[in-house]
């Protein structure tokens, strides 16, 4: 099992930037978006007119939970017990569970288990120096802190032990900080996490920052029973935890109940426990597993064992910045994500049965895990899983690897299983078990077993012999495929192909497609409308798969404005689990302002779920930027200001706080204020798009056009991709009477982002203004082969 000890900055260095803004907080940022477009995001009034439907009424089913989790018989909630009680009957498992990553996933410094070099040896990254010493009993660093100056800092924490061993700083405040700099337990030798980036104190990815903290970002995987108990009114953590590493009860759940359950053999279900994990039902322990094991948002301070995944986290789609079109690992996701796709997950197959859970490692050396379930019987002798379509099959066999016994290749993980490195020197297996295609990963731009080793030189003339040798079979099995490819089909919606809305649309109406897979494609539905798209998303509103039913939400409310939406969602107020309840009543905020009838009372409770889990998270900006925008919706304006201000306290570099703040002030007849506000944000940060964007918007409001262009223009190329600065800065070149400037514009951003809707709709009306005619209709044409269906052709 990859080790998950190591996990205190959980990303890839190129895409951090964006962590907190794209993935910490996926189900708070779209009220922040939602909001932020209320005050004046979006001003220009050459925009499509909105779309619209007639409201599709299909009843929505309330989802069963999974056997284990259903209600529990009244009894007094369990308690954390000391876990050395657990020894005593137990011995073996704590045998295997001694030594391993789980145990020592994070330790107090001292002699004995700290790992790295502190006999004042000096560090040097590009911009930074850090020098590592002993003094007293203490392991210290000195190193810059968040004002730049280099002070002494005393590791508190030591956090993993192999590949890599991070540390852990107590700042102050109940304040633990993980160190950007760590030790290779291989290489024995000091490295920066994020090297090439040149990252100083002004940077988000310093270790001071809040994207580094470890009571929010890591603590919560490495210990048992954390509560990070954060004090907002004085902004301090008073963190607790049962134990330090991953203990029985971070899993099995409180003990206290199974103590007396072992003492009195009394009827407690489950032995007590509030989940057994060996339930029949896989997705028990996979849940479980995955409150770890998934790159995902919290929607509190800690989880509730027994409870559904979602009723605690909001794991993450499979985005384009955290896996390939074809599912596999990217951006560092750990295992949930990539498993959740494979037919291994769809069959019944578990995390415990390839892997030891105390120990942490596989159950059989080599091939022998695989062998279990793919061998020359064809038979599976791991009970549960279901083993119909096995082949009986020598998979050992050099026949079946086309590589020799004990050399590279001859291993199922190389060829089912790649992988990338993750944290410089932590390789991580993809764990959707796919089947290398050369061709066509060349085709679709994705990463291949095969490629990764017959590249360069000395390996071109076998990748070629063995792409060729892909595309003959892809050719001739091409025309009895049963259904399209999951990645063919992304490939073409996610880059505006001819069929793209078709291929949308024939994928979500399959009925083996794994939930994740088809969460994923409703968040690509938006940019296809139609009435079909309107009526698949309202169809997995319904969907047993509660990470399907939160994409629908969201799919179906691109669709359909608030009013006409409300009767599709609001049997979902009351859906089984948190995350699908709070989606549906930040959607209908707007809404119920002015009355749900027989559902306000659901909506009442759901909103104040949502705001729990804001206040919950209080020690984040964005939390407190979603409470401001929740208020400001809800007629509390009198708290928005504050919940701004803290929101810039908690994190300046939080931008969307700051542009929001402006824009509150300008609202309420502060515009110097503002003005002044912005000025000096922008001294700041001159490099920030947000910032621009915005000092462009304010100036034309002010009605100062030509002024506004510089900024408008610099934000778009600061940020290319983003689809807003482009299209807005389109938008005033046309204004300003600059067509071809205009158009030039909107096609670079059709380039970046082939679906954008606005961006082609604009551009074929600027053709029109400007006499292009012939470019409209190839425009048009083109949209037409992409989605016909699309309200706007009309």
């Amino acid at each position: 099992m990859p080790n998950h000890k190591n996990k205190a900055v959980a990303a890839n260095p190129e895409s951090q930037p964006t962590l907190i803004n794209r993935y910490l907080f996926p189900v708070t940022i779209g009220v922040l978006l939602l909001a932020v477009a209320g005050i004046g995001w979006f001003l220009f009034a050459s925009k499509p007119a909105p779309v619209t439907y007639t409201p599709v009424s299909t009843p929505v089913a309330q989802p069963a939970k999974p056997q284990s989790v259903a209600a529990l018989p009244a009894i007094a909630p369990a308690t954390m017990v000391d876990e050395q009680q657990c020894q005593g009957c137990h011995s073996a498992q704590v045998k295997d569970w001694q030594g391993s990553h789980h145990q020592l996933a994070m330790q107090e410094a001292n002699a004995e288990t700290m790992l790295g070099d502190f006999n004042n040896v000096s560090f040097k990254a590009e911009n930074e120096t850090t020098r590592f010493s002993r003094k007293d009993d203490g392991f210290w660093v000195n190193t810059p802190g968040i004002d730049g100056k280099n002070a002494d800092f005393k590791v508190a924490y030591t956090f993993g032990i192999a590949p890599l061993q991070q540390y852990l700083i107590a700042v102050g405040d109940g304040r633990l900080q993980a160190l950007g700099v760590a030790w290779d337990t291989e290489k024995h030798r000091w490295f920066h996490l994020y090297p090439g980036q040149g990252v100083t104190f002004k940077d988000p990815l310093h270790w001071s920052k809040p994207s580094q903290n470890a009571n929010f970002m890591c603590v919560e995987c490495h210990t048992t029973g954390l509560k990070r108990n954060f004090d907002a009114a004085n902004n301090t953590f008073d963190s607790q935890w049962n134990s330090l590493g991953v203990g029985c009860q971070a899993c099995h759940g409180p003990a206290s109940n199974h103590l007396e359950w072992t003492a009195k053999k009394t009827d407690l279900i489950h032995a007590g426990f509030d989940v057994d994990l060996k339930d029949k039902n896989a997705t028990v322990e996979i849940e479980t597993c995955a409150r770890c094991h998934a790159r995902r948002a919290p929607l509190g301070d800690g989880y509730t064992v027994g409870k559904r995944l979602m009723d605690d986290y909001l794991p993450s789609t499979l985005t384009r910045e955290l896996y390939a079109l074809d599912g596999k690992i990217k951006d560092e996701v750990f295992e949930h994500g990539s498993f959740a796709q494979s037919k291994m997950f769809d069959k019944g197959v578990r995390c415990s049965n390839c892997h030891n859970p105390h120990s942490t490692q596989l159950k059989a050396p080599g091939n022998g895990v695989c062998l279990q379930c793919h061998n020359t019987a064809g038979k599976t002798s791991v009970e549960g899983v279901d083993g119909k379509g096995l082949q009986a099959k020598n998979y050992d066999s050099i026949e079946h690897t086309r590589h020799a016994m004990g050399q590279p290749g001859s291993q199922c993980v190389d060829c089912h299983m790649p992988g990338k490195f993750y944290m410089g020197n932590d390789f991580r297996h993809d764990h959707s078990f796919s089947i290398p295609n050369p061709e066509r990963a060349q085709r679709l731009g994705t990463p291949d077993a095969c490629l990764t080793c017959h590249q360069g030189k000395a390996g071109d003339a076998a990748g070629k012999k063995v792409t060729e040798q892909f595309k003959l079979w892809n050719t001739v099995n091409a025309n009895t495929q049963q259904a399209p490819r999951y990645d063919e089909s992304l490939w073409l919606i996610r880059n505006g192909q001819p069929g793209a809305a078709q291929a949308l649309f024939e994928q979500l109406q399959r009925s083996n497609l794994p939930a994740i897979q088809r969460a994923t494609l409703l968040t690509e539905l938006p940019a296809y409308p139609s009435e079909q798209a309107l009526k698949l998303a309202t169809k997995d509103l319904s969907h047993p798969a509660p990470q399907v039913r939160e994409s629908a939400v969201h799919a179906v409310s691109a669709f359909l404005p608030p009013p006409e939406r409300a009767s599709l969602l609001t049997p979902l107020l009351s859906d089984p689990v948190k995350a699908v309840r709070i989606a549906v009543a930040r959607d209908l905020l707007g809404v119920a302002r002015d009355g749900l009838g027989n559902a306000q009372d659901s909506w009442n409770k759901a909103i104040a779920e949502y705001e729990a889990v804001q206040k919950s998270l209080a020690e984040r900006a964005e939390a407190n930027l979603n409470l401001a925008m929740l208020y400001q919706a809800d007629g509390r304006s009198g708290e928005v200001e504050s919940l701004l201000r803290t929101s810039l306290q908690r994190d300046p570099d939080f931008h969307p706080a700051r542009v929001t703040l402006v824009q509150w002030l300008e609202a309420n007849g502060r515009s110097q204020e503002a003005q002044a506000l912005l000025a000096q944000s922008l001294k700041e940060y001159p490099d920030a798009a947000l910032l621009q964007h915005t000092q462009g918007l304010s100036l034309v409001r002010a009605g100062k056009s030509q002024q506004a262009m510089p900024f408008l223009r610099k934000a778009a190329q600061l940020e290319p991709q983003t689809a807003q600065y482009g299209y807005v800065l389109a938008v005033a070149l046309h204004d300003s009477g600059k067509v071809e400037a205009a158009c030039e514009e909107l096609e670079r951003l059709l380039k970046v982002q082939p679906t954008n809707r606005n961006a082609r709709l604009a551009l074929i009306q600027y053709y029109l203004d400007n006499g292009q005619e012939p470019k409209a209709q190839v425009l048009l044409q083109g949209w037409k082969k992409m989605n016909m269906g699309d309200p706007a052709l009309k």
